[in-house]
């Protein structure tokens, strides 16, 4: 692995090996989300505990400090809505000029696997790796499951990752499955990182998920709406910054999550 690529993933991955990004680029397909119609203002009081933003480029042209940003992974497909037939037809949505000129730690690219377009956007990652390795830009691949949320078995979240990482992606965005996960993270020969889907009734919800995958292999997360769809969006931030980074098992996350959460009470 060349120098520029290292150096872009030690950004991203910490030197404890874990890693806790935030991604709000929710509105590529969603249009202004609950919580995040204005982008900028939702995460502000969130910086001091993410280690990257996953962030499409004009919400990072629009939104984010060019001089205080954190790491930056660029969304870079898209080209469907919640409105339309499909989501799983995407296409590039960002040149590789571009990607250089806003200066991005990774891109970030969904693949979905077992759509009826399965072979077009497997060929949008091997596309972007291919332009990306040439210039030491590392790729994550988001195994997107679109509408079909029952896709999110070990089974199936094993092939697609394990697939992603075959083509090149140098890290996996993936859903967290309560059965046989560490099937998933060890047929994985790059790092895993768990999504959060849609949002959980209680914070131990996502307490336990977290936990459950950083001890089955992952090495941390990609999770938005669990964060800032909050009533506590800071409080949970902290807290899953403790099981990321400090080690936190369930009930220290929660204890964290009270504590920080009374401050502003």
């Amino acid at each position: 692995m060349d120098w520029g690529m290292r150096n872009r993933l030690s950004k991203l991955i910490q030197t404890d090996g874990k890693c806790f990004f935030m991604p709000i680029d929710h509105g590529y397909f969603q249009g202004p989300t609950s919580c995040l119609e204005k982008p900028g203002k939702t995460i502000a009081p969130l910086f001091p505990y993410y280690d990257a933003l996953f962030v499409t480029r004009g919400v990072l042209r629009s939104a984010i400090d060019p001089l205080t940003s954190k790491p930056i992974i660029l969304r870079v497909s898209g080209g469907t809505s919640m409105a339309g037939k499909d989501l799983a037809n995407e296409s590039i949505t960002t040149s590789i000029e571009e990607i250089i000129r806003l200066n991005v730690s990774a891109v970030g690219i969904s693949i979905f696997v077992g759509s009826d377009y399965e072979r077009q956007t497997l060929q949008n990652l091997s596309d972007m790796v291919n332009q990306c390795e040439n210039v030491g830009i590392p790729v994550m691949a988001v195994t997107a499951v679109g509408k079909e949320m029952e896709k999110r078995d070990s089974r199936y979240l094993a092939l697609s990752c394990r697939i992603a990482a075959e083509l090149g992606a140098k890290v996996v965005k993936t859903y967290w499955c309560e059965e046989n996960f560490e099937k998933v993270v060890n047929g994985c020969p790059v790092p895993v990182v768990m999504a959060g889907g849609p949002k959980c009734e209680t914070e131990k919800q996502v307490f336990e998920f977290v936990c459950d995958g950083i001890q089955k292999g992952s090495i941390g997360i990609n999770l938005g709406r669990n964060v800032w769809q909050s009533k506590h969006p800071v409080a949970m931030a902290r807290a899953l910054y403790a099981i990321i980074h400090e080690k936190a098992d369930v009930k220290k996350a929660q204890e964290v999550f009270n504590e920080e959460k009374n401050k502003k009470d």
